[in-house]
């Protein structure tokens, strides 16, 4: 079902062995002495992911019909108390640094191909707890989208622009009293 995180490795740093700064390329980074970490296959992915990623970022009306379709997953993966907090009705809650091939299959279910949609701080202008924004280059989105095409999810569209948690469009719920204490 999922392609090997190893074979993923190998073609990745096969199809892209140099990365792309914006001050241009950068010679491949050398593994590092730990076998379980590949910064170099990380790299490759985040730049194979960037095309991907270009053509799935969806406006606010789009994001939130595709997010009503019966298959779609709606995946919140900022921390569980974010999301306890707020966040968009109708969305689960994976935070990224539980991310396994496990807890994937787990919430995103049997269907690789599902369409999965996702979200972070970085989406809302407002800046107040439970969507404080990070840095532009740190976004959430950015992670979560390169984490679930190496697990092998493919199918994954974000919300591609910052709207106000007030517009009723957005449809957020949050539990009030936890965020008054």
């Amino acid at each position: 079902m999922h392609a090997s995180l190893s074979a993923l490795s190998a073609f990745l740093l096969a199809a892209a062995p140099v990365a792309v700064h914006a001050a241009g390329p950068v010679a491949p980074i050398a593994p590092a002495a730990n076998p379980q970490i590949d910064y170099p296959a990380f790299v490759a992915m985040a730049a194979a992911v960037q095309e991907v990623r270009a053509s799935r970022l969806l406006d606010l009306e789009t994001f939130q019909e595709m997010a009503g379709e019966p298959r779609a997953l709606l995946l919140d993966a900022r921390s569980a108390e974010a999301f306890a907090l707020g966040h968009i009705d109708g969305a689960v809650n994976l935070p990224l640094p539980d991310f396994t091939a496990r807890s994937l299959a787990e919430t995103i279910g049997p269907d690789a191909d599902r369409p999965i949609l996702i979200y972070c701080n970085n989406n809302f202008v407002n800046d107040v707890a439970p969507v404080v924004r990070k840095a532009v280059a740190l976004a959430l989105n950015i992670q979560t989208m390169i984490n679930l095409h190496g697990y092998g999810y493919s199918n994954v569209y974000e919300l591609g622009e910052a709207v106000d948690l007030a517009d009723p469009r957005v449809r957020w719920v949050a539990d009030d009293r936890r965020a008054e204490s």
